[in-house]
C-alpha cells in the first residue's frame, strides 16, 4: 500500500502526502478497490487554508497508530472541496442530516457498494478533547458497526439516501408566484440575517445578504428593518474591523467574535471580490467614508503584489498560519499579520505610537493570544503621519517598503516557506491554483470598482485575467474549473460558468463600448445550456453527466454560501442578455429558473438571497440605450438591475432611452432624466 497523493497537484492533497496514512485521491479506482476489499471508504474533505484541516493533517493524519488502524480496516480517500465542490456539497449536506451542523475538515464515512454516508463528523482530536472522543475510539467503533449490524445500517442509509433524493427534487407546484411582494419578503428576511449579532457568534461578510438588502435600498417601501442602513453598516465593519488586513490588505475570511475583531487569518479569493464589488457600489450609492476608498485601493495593491500570476489569473488563497522561524514544525496562527505591544514600541516613535493608539484598538495585553490584530476606531480618513507608520508595520512584515515591493512572489508550500530568504516575516503559504468561478468574483469586482473609481490599473487587472481564461480554460473545446501552473483542468462546474459569464457581462457594463465581451458571454452561455440546463426541473445542475457520474444525486445549487448560488447568479445573467440581445429564449429560461426554486423563495428565504437578486432582475430589469459618451457618466451610478447599450442613432433631442419589458419611455433628454426614468421603472 501507498500513500497516492504525491502525484497529485493540489496544494491541500500534497500537505498529506507524507502522512503514514495510505491516501487515496478520488477516482474509480479508489472507488473499486474499497468495493473489492469490502473497506468502508474513509472519505476526509477540506481545503488547503483551513485552519482545522491544518492542524488534524499534524495531530490526527500524522498519528502512527491512527494510520495503521485506518489503512488496515477502511479504504481512506482525500478530496479537496475547490478542486471538486460537487462532491464536498453532496456530502456535506449529508453531514447536515446526520448532524444538524457542518464545516471542514468533512470526515464522513461511506458503505463501499454505494457510497451512502452513514456516520461523520468534522474535527476529531487524537485524544478525548472539547467534549469530542479520540478518533481512534471512533474508528474501532465505526468499523465494528459496519461489521456486525447490517440491518442498522442498511435502514440508516436508505434514510440518508431519500432525503438526498428529496432534496434534490424540489416541489415543482410553486405556492408563491414571481411577484415584488415575494421580492419584498425577500429583502425583509435577508436583510434581517445582517441585524447585530448579540450572542457572540462569529461575524461573517455574507455579501450575498448585503447586496439584497442593498438593492432593497432602491425601493419607496416601509420594511422591517432598514436595508440601507444595515447594508451601509455591513460595508463599515468590513472596513474597519480586524477582518481587513489595514497594513497589507485584502480581507481575512471571517472574525471568531461578534465584533468584527479577531479574524479567522485566512485569505480567500471569492471574499475579496465579492467584497471589492460590494464596497464600490455602497460608495456609487453615497456612502463615502474614507476607510472604504482606502480598503479597496488597498485590497488591489495587495491582489497585484501577492495573488496575481505573471500570466494575469489570480491565486485561490492565502494560509491562516505561517511559520515564525524555519525551525518550528508546525505554523502558527495569524503569526504574520499580529503585533506583540512591545514590538510595537521598538518600531514606532512615541508619537507614532500614540496616534495608532488613537486610531486603532491597541493594548499591551492584546486581543489575540497576547498580540494585537488592528481594529480601526473610526472610518474617517487617516493622517500621513498614520500612514507612514503603517507603511514602517508594512516593511517589518514584508522586510521592503511597499514602494519598492511590485510582487512579492509566493511561498507555494511550506518547504518553501521555511527555505526561502525571507527579509521580513515568513509569509502564509499561497495556494497557487486558479479556479474560474474565483477569478470571475474578482474580474466582476475590479470590473465594478473601475466603473465607480475609473482607476485603469483596476480595469488592466480585470482584463488581464479574463484574456488568460479565455486563452487557456478551454484546451479541448470544453471550459475547465481549474489551472495548475497554465495547465487547464476538471470539468467546470454550475458556478464556473456562472460566474464568468457574470464577470464578462460586468466588464461589459464598465465598457460598454467593447462589443466582445457580450460576444464571449453568449457563446459560453450556450455551452452553459447545453451541458447543465435541466430541461425536465428548471435551473441548472450543478455538474455535466459525463463529469460525477458515479455520485449520489444531481444537485441544482440555490443555496448561497461563502459565495453566491450558481442558479442565482445563472437566472440574472440570462436576464441580462436577454435586455442586451432582445433575445427573449432567455427570459424565458429565467422564468422557468425562478419557478423551479420559487417554493423554498417562499418558504425559506434566507437560504437564497442570490435567488431574490435575479427575482429583481427579472421584474425590473431595464435597458438603457445611449450614445458612448454618456455611458462612462452612467455606468458609475448604482443602477444594480439595468444594462447598458450603445444607441448611435437616438431622437432628436434626446440622450438616452430607458425601455422596460417590451416597451420604451419617452426619450430622455439629460441625464437626471435619464436616472428618474430607471427609478420609475423600478416603481412600476
Amino acid at each position: 500500500m501507498t500513500n497516492h497523493l504525491q502525484s497529485t497537484q493540489s496544494l491541500y492533497l500534497q500537505k498529506h502526502a507524507d502522512n503514514p496514512i495510505n491516501w487515496w485521491y478520488w477516482c474509480d479506482s479508489a472507488l473499486e478497490e474499497a468495493k473489492q476489499a469490502n473497506k468502508p471508504i474513509f472519505l476526509s474533505i477540506g481545503y488547503s487554508s483551513c485552519h482545522w484541516c491544518t492542524v488534524m493533517e499534524g495531530e490526527v493524519f500524522s498519528d502512527r497508530a491512527i494510520a495503521d488502524y485506518l489503512n488496515a480496516n477502511f479504504l481512506p480517500i482525500k478530496v479537496d472541496r475547490e478542486e471538486r465542490p460537487d462532491i464536498d456539497s453532496i456530502y456535506m449536506q449529508a453531514l447536515q442530516m446526520m448532524t444538524g451542523q457542518g464545516g471542514w475538515p468533512l470526515n464522513i464515512f461511506l458503505n463501499p457498494e454505494d457510497l451512502i454516508p452513514f456516520y461523520g463528523g468534522t474535527y476529531f482530536p487524537v485524544e478525548p478533547k472539547y467534549g469530542r472522543p479520540g478518533f481512534l475510539e471512533i474508528l474501532k467503533a465505526i468499523r465494528r458497526f459496519y461489521d456486525h449490524e447490517p440491518e442498522k445500517l442498511m435502514a440508516f442509509k436508505t434514510e440518508i439516501l431519500s432525503n438526498l433524493q428529496q432534496s434534490a427534487l424540489l416541489p415543482k407546484d410553486t405556492a408563491s408566484d414571481l411577484t415584488q411582494d415575494l421580492l419584498d419578503r425577500g429583502i425583509t428576511a435577508n436583510s434581517a440575517a445582517l441585524l447585530p449579532n448579540d450572542f457572540g457568534r462569529p461575524s461573517f461578510p455574507m455579501i450575498p445578504y448585503s447586496t439584497v438588502a442593498l438593492q432593497g435600498s432602491r425601493f419607496k417601501r416601509e420594511y422591517n428593518y432598514d436595508p440601507q442602513a444595515l447594508s451601509r453598516q455591513r460595508g463599515l465593519d468590513l472596513v474597519t474591523g480586524g477582518i481587513y488586513d489595514h497594513v497589507g490588505g485584502g480581507f481575512h475570511r471571517y472574525t471568531v467574535d461578534n465584533t468584527w475583531t479577531v479574524p479567522h487569518f485566512e485569505k480567500m479569493l471569492y471574499d475579496n471580490g465579492q467584497i471589492l464589488e460590494y464596497l464600490a457600489n455602497l460608495w456609487s450609492i453615497g456612502v463615502r467614508q474614507p476607510a472604504i476608498e482606502r480598503a479597496i485601493a488597498g485590497t488591489v495593491e495587495w491582489l497585484q503584489r501577492e495573488i496575481t500570476h505573471p500570466q494575469g489569473y489570480f491565486y485561490a488563497a492565502q494560509d491562516a498560519d505561517n511559520f515564525t522561524t524555519p525551525e518550528e514544525a508546525e505554523p502558527e496562527e495569524g503569526a504574520f499579520y499580529v503585533w506583540d505591544y512591545e514590538e510595537l514600541e521598538s518600531i514606532l516613535s512615541a508619537t507614532e505610537l500614540a496616534e495608532l493608539q488613537r486610531e486603532f484598538a491597541l493594548t499591551t495585553q492584546g486581543n489575540f493570544e497576547g498580540n494585537n490584530v488592528l481594529q480601526r476606531r473610526s472610518d474617517r480618513a487617516l493622517s500621513d503621519s498614520m500612514e507612514g507608520a503603517l507603511a514602517k508595520l508594512f516593511t517589518i512584515r514584508y522586510g521592503k517598503p511597499a514602494t519598492e515591493i511590485t510582487t512579492f512572489p509566493p511561498a507555494k508550500n511550506n518547504q518553501e516557506a521555511k527555505t526561502k530568504d525571507w527579509s521580513g516575516r515568513i509569509p502564509p503559504v499561497t495556494d497557487t491554483k486558479a479556479i474560474a468561478a474565483w477569478n470571475s468574483l474578482i474580474i466582476s469586482g475590479l470590473a465594478r470598482a473601475y466603473a465607480v473609481f475609473k482607476e485603469p490599473a483596476y480595469l488592466n487587472l480585470a482584463c488581464n485575467a479574463v484574456q488568460f481564461m479565455l486563452q487557456n480554460q478551454w484546451p479541448d473545446g470544453r471550459f475547465q474549473r481549474l489551472n495548475y501552473d497554465g495547465v487547464a483542468t476538471v470539468p467546470a462546474q454550475s458556478e464556473d460558468y456562472a460566474l464568468f459569464i457574470k464577470a464578462l457581462l460586468d466588464l461589459q457594463t464598465a465598457c460598454p463600448n467593447d462589443p466582445q465581451w457580450l460576444e464571449r458571454a453568449i457563446a459560453i452561455q450556450q455551452e452553459f445550456d447545453e451541458l447543465l440546463w435541466s430541461i425536465e426541473l428548471g435551473g441548472y445542475y450543478n455538474n455535466s453527466t459525463d463529469a460525477g457520474k458515479e455520485l449520489l444525486i444531481r444537485e441544482r445549487s440555490y443555496m448561497d454560501n461563502a459565495t453566491p448560488s450558481a442558479n442565482g447568479v445563472a437566472i440574472a445573467n440570462l436576464v441580462r442578455l436577454s435586455l442586451l440581445t432582445d433575445n427573449l429564449e432567455y427570459r424565458g429560461l429565467a422564468e422557468q429558473g425562478l419557478q423551479a426554486f420559487a417554493v423554498v423563495m417562499d418558504k425559506s428565504p434566507t437560504a437564497c438571497p442570490s435567488l431574490f437578486t435575479a427575482l429583481d432582475w427579472f421584474l425590473h430589469g431595464t435597458s438603457v440605450k445611449t450614445s458612448s459618451e454618456n455611458l462612462e457618466q452612467l455606468s458609475s451610478y448604482y443602477l444594480p438591475t439595468t444594462v447598458f447599450r450603445v444607441e448611435t442613432e437616438l431622437p432628436q433631442d434626446a440622450v438616452a432611452l430607458v425601455c422596460q419589458g417590451l416597451s420604451c419611455l419617452e426619450p430622455a433628454t439629460n441625464i437626471e432624466q435619464v436616472l428618474q426614468q430607471i427609478e420609475q421603472a423600478i416603481d412600476n
